[in-house]
Parts: C-alpha cells; structure tokens; sequence
C-alpha cells in the first residue's frame, strides 16, 4: 500500500476531496494575509504569550501599559484566578478582563505577541461576553437654534436650571460675606 501522493503528485491540502473549505466561512483575503503574519510573528508551538501582551495585542485594552496595570489592580482573571501580567497565557484559557465598567469573557484561540488590526484581533479569541448595557439616550440640554443671538437673562437662567447648575460660583456671581 501506498501513502497518498507517493506517485509524484501534490495532494490538495483538505484531503483528497479538496473539501476542506467547505465547513469554513469565507474570509476576506486581505484579512487572511494578516491573519498569516500574526500567526509568522507569533510564538512556535508550545510557547507562551505574556498575558498583558496578548490582551493589547487583540485590542481588549488600549496600551500594553495599561494592560500590565489592570493585571495589577485584579481586574484580569484567567480561568477565575487573578494574574500578574507576566502570566504565560495558552491556548484554550478562559480571560476575563474588567475595563471601562464592562467586563470581556473570551476564550483564547490564538495567541499573537503583535498587535494586529481588529477583524484579524477578532479571530483570536472567542467571545462570551454580556452584551454591553444599552447607552442612555439624553437629550443635549441647552442648545441653542443657530443665529438667535445672544441668549437673554432668562433664557440663561432657563439654561442653567435644565443643565443642573445652581449658579453659585459661576462667573456671574459675587463673592459672599463682604
């Protein structure tokens, strides 16, 4: 018996039913040229990412920096454990990271020391997180139709009890008790 393509010719990458793209999604090739350079410039097999690392690197958080500061403060978790940021993250660990009064769950796929772009960042971890709560819909208090002038006394004062300001210690007012 022989081993496939033993005769001299390349077998396709899937198999021999080339069905291996059948199961996955279509990807844009720019984002798969990116995707291959993160992975290049990535750790070889059996290596590790530094926690504070990988979460700038998949854009959880803004800068390395403050990563490393959010792994000090407790705010990182990996699989329900506080961690330093010189953690050695593997594949398959759960991160949950509190930021911006949100908390990300993820679970890592891919492990990246580079920071890459965010449809490629995507395609590193799984995530499990709570949906974000909806933002508070306000009205803007206080603005003024275009080219009525100035506004008058009273439609200051309107202005200021609609924005919640009480009016003391504004520009206007006159120091007490002299």
């Amino acid at each position: 018996m022989t081993a496939p393509g033993s005769d001299g010719t390349r077998e396709a990458p899937g198999g021999a039913d080339g069905a291996d793209g059948a199961d996955a999604p279509a990807v844009d090739p720019k984002v798969a040229a990116a995707v291959a350079a993160a992975e290049a410039a990535g750790p070889a097999n059996g290596e590790t990412v530094r926690i504070d690392s990988w979460i700038w690197a998949v854009r959880l958080i803004k800068t390395r920096s403050l990563g490393a500061t959010a792994c000090r403060g407790g705010h990182v978790h990996v699989n329900g454990e506080r961690v330093k940021p010189a953690y050695s993250l593997r594949i398959g660990d759960e991160v949950r990271l509190r930021n911006e009064g949100r908390e990300r769950i993820v679970v890592v796929k891919r492990l990246i020391r580079k920071r890459v772009g965010a449809p490629v960042a995507a395609q590193c971890y799984v995530d499990n997180s709570p949906p974000p709560p909806p933002r508070e819909v306000v009205a803007p208090a206080g603005l003024r139709d275009r080219g009525t002038g100035r506004p008058t006394k009273r439609d200051r004062r309107e202005l200021e009890r609609l924005r919640g300001a009480d009016g003391a210690g504004g520009l206007g007012s006159r120091p007490r008790g002299r």
